[in-house]
């Protein structure tokens, strides 16, 4: 029986203990959180009423707030926390890991500041002590559905095929099926990418526009994404598939995403700052706006979508100007 040990409490951290529950191999799950009466709750009612409500936790995942109770003698170390936090969380938990464990990041954003992927984060904490490969999860994923073992595919990218394979092996169940992949970098901006273009998305919703709106976003969106995927030398291939256009069309159109919900609430006319501050969870595309800009003007790259969207959530402009500004732009082929 494998340890698992996953860093991050909030709702995909415990959908995906409750998900790796039912896998095809059993498993000794350690959930760490911050908060102690989120911890206490899943000790004690096996429920995480915060992050994901009415959602039974089985027995075999335990929940503590101290990494010294749940990474030791983990074969498996799993990053789920907010990108902005995961380099401070791999960096407590350093004195912990062991150099036999595997690394998983299922995170999907950009680093603010160094705007680093999520494995090249996790990397350069663990390389202060010892080399370590870093794979990648992520794909089309709500976290309730999949904790309620609705059938769900995602991707698992490895440079490495022997982690990969095994990863697969272990975290396969009977509603949970992974797909393999090399292609890290471009899987992970697939997954910081998605949560921009799905802001734009509510925007045009809360705006009251229709479906040829929606489509035309979700279509120029994608190529937005494999521009830099391909420049930053990620495989166009990668965005056709569940990664890209498989997770771009969950967000944009999914009730669950938070992402969209930001959009939405902008297009409504409500300020970012009103509407973060009702809500319990993270939405990643708002800090990675400005981390794939950067990402983009490094390497000569046109986001126009990022662009606009950015200048929604930190320049004042409206849902409205943004989308006039992205129609006014020169003709060209597609």
């Amino acid at each position: 029986m494998s340890r698992i040990a996953i860093l991050g409490g909030g709702s995909w951290g415990t959908g995906l203990a409750v998900v790796l529950s039912s896998s095809r191999r059993k498993h000794d799950i350690r959930l760490w959180m911050r908060d102690p009466s989120l911890a206490q709750s899943i000790e004690q009612e096996r429920e995480n009423r915060k992050y994901l409500p009415g959602v039974s936790i089985p027995a075999c995942v335990r929940a503590s707030t101290k990494l010294e109770e749940v990474i030791p003698g983990a074969q498996i170390v799993v990053g789920s926390a907010p990108s902005a936090h995961t380099r401070a969380i791999f960096a407590l938990a350093l004195p912990h890991l062991s150099r036999d464990a595997v690394f998983l990041s299922a995170t999907k954003g950009l680093e603010p500041a160094t705007h680093l992927r999520m494995s090249e984060v996790i990397s350069q904490v663990i390389n202060a002590r010892f080399l370590a490969t870093v794979a990648v999860l992520s794909g089309p994923s709500f976290a309730a559905e999949a904790a309620l073992g609705q059938p769900t595919a995602v991707v698992l990218a490895s440079p490495d095929p022997a982690l990969g394979a095994f990863l697969q092996e272990e975290f396969s169940g009977p509603a949970f099926r992974l797909y393999t992949n090399d292609d890290v970098l471009g899987v992970e901006l697939a997954g910081a990418m998605k949560n921009v273009m799905a802001i734009a998305a509510g925007a045009c919703q809360g705006l009251g526009l229709g479906a040829n709106s929606l489509s035309a976003l979700i279509t120029r969106g994608l190529a937005e994404m494999t521009r830099l995927v391909v420049a930053l030398g990620g495989r166009s291939g990668t965005l056709s598939g569940l990664a890209g256009m498989g997770d771009l069309i969950l967000t944009c159109y999914g009730a669950q995403s938070r992402n969209r919900r930001v959009g939405f609430d902008l297009g409504q006319g409500r300020s970012l700052a009103e509407i973060l501050a009702g809500m319990t969870m993270v939405a990643e595309g708002v800090g990675t706006t400005a981390a794939l800009l950067a990402l983009a003007r490094e390497n000569r790259i046109e986001l126009p979508i990022t662009q606009q969207v950015h200048s929604i959530l930190h320049l004042g402009n409206s849902p409205r100007e943004a989308i006039r500004a992205i129609m006014e732009r020169p003709l060209k082929r597609e």
